[in-house]
């Protein structure tokens, strides 16, 4: 916990079914990149706007293409160790009533790995496949979101993960209206949306600065990197799902993502 002994406040009476691999060593940290944005300037997302502001960033298809595997992507905290499980995650988007939703899903409890969190729909990549297949294929077969009815427009930063010494492709799709899911209770616990107004949102999001007894690349000076939180009904977002939903709210409001240059953990 922080050096006085106190842990930062989290959602005061929000309740979540996880259980964190929190270190004991915990300190607050920033406000949200948008938290100077005007409330107005956080709702009326359309996904025409969302569209605009992908191009803007170089993260439509349309001016930039999905990276491929950089030189330098090794396992974080294991210098020279390549990647050795590739997996994509579809950051599935649709509007209704002029705001942008997105679709997310709880991990089965029954999992081996990061069971019961919440995720993106996703998996590991197979031979041959590019991220837009791959996410496209665990969309459907996670949740029952045909490849037919999304349109692949962008993409955000790939994350390496130290856990897993994996490497995670987020491809972005569109749809034309919200989709009607069927889940796989082998992988997934349920299937749920969220506007991007709500993620948005005062009192949604959560950053806090974990420090643990490995250095971790990334870290500041005295060893804490960030970690991000958004609070969902029923729910907490957290880990490699916040670290995308972060860039793609920065890159949807037009503010500076501030993990840009960071070696992420």
């Amino acid at each position: 916990m922080a050096p006085d002994g106190t842990r930062p406040e989290r959602f005061e009476g929000h309740e979540y079914p996880q259980t964190l691999p929190e270190p004991d060593d915990i300190q607050a940290g920033a406000l949200a990149p948008w938290n100077t944005l005007p409330q107005g300037e956080r709702t009326g997302i359309t996904l025409e706007l969302v569209e605009s502001r992908l191009k803007n960033a170089l993260r439509h298809l349309d001016n930039s293409v999905i990276p491929g595997d950089p030189s330098s992507m090794t396992v974080a905290g294991r210098e020279g160790q390549p990647i050795a499980r590739r997996s994509a995650v579809l950051v599935a988007l649709f509007e209704e009533a002029g705001e942008t939703h997105l679709v997310l899903t709880r991990r089965s409890f029954s999992l081996r790995e990061h069971r019961g969190e919440i995720a993106l729909p996703g998996g590991g990549s197979d031979a041959g496949e590019t991220p837009s297949d791959t996410a496209l294929r665990e969309a459907r077969e996670e949740v029952g979101i045909n490849e037919s009815v999304v349109r692949v427009v962008g993409w955000l930063s790939p994350i390496v993960t130290l856990a897993l010494g994996s490497a995670i492709w987020p491809v972005i799709g569109f749809l034309d209206e919200r989709p009607v899911m069927a889940t796989d209770p082998a992988e997934v616990d349920r299937a749920f949306t969220v506007p991007l107004a709500e993620l948005l949102a005062e009192g949604t999001f959560l950053e806090e600065r974990w420090r643990r007894e490995l250095a971790r690349p990334g870290a500041d000076a005295d060893g804490y990197f960030p970690i991000y939180f958004y609070r969902v009904p029923g729910d907490l977002i957290w880990g490699a799902t916040a670290r995308v939903l972060t860039e793609l709210l920065c890159v949807v409001t037009g503010v500076d993502w501030p993990e840009a240059k960071r070696v992420w953990p």
